[in-house]
């Protein structure tokens, strides 16, 4: 069995088929899946949980992406409290910094990261971080890990690092802050010897896999829609470079995902 730490499952180009495509993850072998709730930003933050609420098998995230921090007000965040409480929703995310896009002014995604460092601890949740740097820079990895070494380690609730692209050495950072590191779709890109390299060296009982569909759809697949059912091609991927089985991936970053969020077993059926 597989799990998908981490999929966009209410995102329009899945409007035409959302249910088939998730009875086929389930064909696939994925007992559970992570729905991210970051949405489109405010007034969609509790995409995540109206999905989970729906399947056994699906929990739920909240967070505002950083992409759309330019947008949160005192507003959203304290909608994010409530939907904190709700039984679905097991960490706060995805959030952290992007600056290959800037979507936001940096200082302001800074700013709406600390905030919800804050709020998670507080739910205490552990969080998804989203971490992409400019071309060719390690800006956003150097202070995305100063800030969680600032203002989330001492908290003790860890978090994942999801679709890792940065290196080893980052990657070591972050697991001495209590962070499992997750691996999606692009483990799998010719070009990807960087995310290759981190993933031969992460300690296996601290790794997760994940599609993050719709995007990044694994070889041999890639160009396509992705999906959840995908994320056995990532479980492949790892497999070949760590001498292990597909199926052996799939069942030790399952029982990772389990142990950290404290889940038990799912059911095995719709």
């Amino acid at each position: 069995m597989f799990i998908d730490s981490h999929a966009h499952l209410e995102m329009e180009q899945f409007d035409a088929d959302r249910e088939a495509m998730i009875a086929r993850a389930r064909e696939a072998g994925v007992e559970t899946i992570l729905a991210i709730g970051s949405g489109t930003g405010p007034g969609s933050l509790d995409c995540a949980i109206e999905i989970a609420a729906k399947h056994e098998f699906i929990y739920a995230t909240i967070g505002i992406h950083p992409h759309e921090a330019k947008l949160a007000g005192a507003a959203d965040f304290a909608e994010l409290e409530q939907l904190a409480k709700q039984p679905k929703v097991i960490a706060w995310g995805e959030i952290g910094l992007d600056y290959f896009y800037d979507h936001s002014p940096r200082e302001l995604q800074k700013e709406v990261f600390r905030t919800q460092l804050d709020l998670a601890r507080a739910a205490k949740l552990p969080i998804v971080i989203h971490c992409r740097p400019s071309d060719g820079s390690e800006d956003a990895w150097n202070d995305c890990l100063q800030l969680l070494g600032e203002h989330w380690a001492s908290s003790g609730l860890g978090g994942i690092l999801h679709c890792f692209t940065g290196t080893w050495p980052h990657a070591a950072k972050a697991l001495d802050m209590g962070f499992m590191i997750s691996f999606a779709g692009n483990v799998t890109f010719p070009k990807a010897v960087q995310i290759r390299d981190a993933a031969k060296q992460v300690p296996l009982d601290r790794m997760f896999i994940e599609t993050d569909s719709p995007f990044l759809a694994p070889v041999p697949n890639r160009g396509k829609r992705n999906e959840p059912a995908f994320v056995r091609e990532v479980a492949r991927q790892v497999g070949e470079l760590r001498q292990l089985s597909t199926e052996d991936v799939g069942a030790r970053t399952a029982a990772n995902f389990r142990r950290f969020f404290s889940l038990h077993e799912t059911a095995k059926s719709i």
